[in-house]
């Protein structure tokens, strides 16, 4: 089997297990109790399960299992493997600390500082794994310098990977929060999953990099195979235990591609519109007086839902927001720097598109 047939089989495999493991979750987390009560940041009615996002753990974990093992173990065994299982580790430990705070519930303090020694753990890892002097580009016949391209040597810089080390504890602490803030509509982590996992994917595909492209493919697979009981009635939500494992699967497999070569723009376009929503809001929140971390509803796909929209028309906005974001990152592998710069402008253009829809869309309420 080849490697980019070992990735699509993860791939096939965990969508199957992730539309079919919550006929086997549900029933435990109804007999735990474990329901989504209606409070001053819901955008729903009335009382829905919670904690499906186990499923999706679970359909992740044993297809990217899998995939290592078939990666590992072929004839030629891919450069990069490893790669893949401190991905898959690290986002299943952040699934875990959302899986304990849907449980008992974690204090402020110690949900950040497991938070802040994940994001260490999952850097240092990636840091000493990561292939060095990689340069993608001839394999496209042209494409950005990447950071991987100009390392070089048998391991990076100590101001490098002292500056890598500090980016990645920030970037990735940050936006396993992050991704639990934006979830708050019905479909719109499913389809942030999707979109961020299939561009990984491309990107894997296009410069070469199997287990990439198996880390892209297994996670946009595990939210695709959530999204029909999302949107389906009775429904059922993620829960923390689904928000913690999409933020950290996104921001670890992001960090994972940038330290081993691939341009920073196709690792951060599925990110830009999460991060934007999310700085803004609570910019404007703390600028009006008020506490940033109280629950709230005034996120933009929140206020955009206020105006009448249903939840799939709300997160379907965010959704083609990011895939427009992800393609412009993907565009970077084909251009040099002045052109990166121009996909970066057309970016925030996206991003600033995306902030002003409260205001620039008809009220249907």
């Amino acid at each position: 089997m080849t490697p980019f047939a070992a990735a699509g089989l993860a791939g096939g495999v965990a969508l199957v297990a992730s539309a079919l493991l919550p006929f086997a979750v549900r029933p435990l987390l109804v007999r735990l109790g474990i329901m989504d009560v209606p409070n001053e940041r819901s955008s729903h009615e009335r009382p829905v399960l919670r904690g499906l996002g186990l499923s999706v753990l679970i359909a992740m974990g044993i297809p990217g299992a899998t995939a290592v093992l078939l990666l590992s173990a072929s004839s030629t065994p891919q450069a990069g493997w490893l790669m893949l299982v401190i991905v898959l580790a690290g986002s299943i430990a952040a699934g875990l600390l959302g899986l304990a705070e849907d449980l008992r519930g974690l204090s402020v303090a110690a949900r950040s500082v497991l938070l802040l020694a994940l994001a260490f753990a999952a850097a240092l890892t990636l840091l000493r794994t990561a292939p060095r002097g990689v340069d993608y580009a001839p394999a496209l016949d042209g494409g950005s310098a990447s950071f991987g391209a100009v390392s070089g040597g048998p391991a990076f810089p100590l101001w490098a990977s002292l500056a890598l080390t500090v980016y990645a504890v920030l970037f990735i602490s940050s936006y396993i929060n992050v991704a639990n803030f934006m979830d708050g509509l019905n479909g719109i982590s499913g389809f942030h999953g999707i979109i961020a996992g299939l561009t990984f994917a491309a990107a894997g595909w296009m410069l070469g990099v199997p287990w990439l492209c198996a880390a892209g493919l297994v996670l946009a697979a595990g939210f695709a195979g959530f999204l029909p009981w999302n949107l389906t009635k009775p429904g059922a939500f993620l829960g923390d235990v689904g928000s913690y494992l999409l933020g950290g699967a996104v921001a670890i497999t992001s960090f994972a591609a940038l330290v081993a070569g691939v341009p920073l723009l196709a690792t951060i376009g599925p990110m830009v519109i999460y991060f934007g929503d999310v700085a803004v809001t609570l910019v404007k929140r703390v600028r009006a007086g008020r506490r940033w971390d109280e629950p709230h509803k005034e996120h933009v796909y929140q206020r955009i839902q206020q105006l009448g929209y249903t939840h799939v028309q709300a997160s379907g906005m965010a959704a083609s927001a990011t895939l427009a974001t992800s393609l412009l990152g993907l565009g970077s592998l084909f251009t040099g720097i002045a052109g990166s710069l121009a996909l970066f402008a057309a970016g925030l253009v996206v991003l600033v598109l995306y902030l002003l829809l409260p205001k620039l869309l008809p009220s249907r309420a």
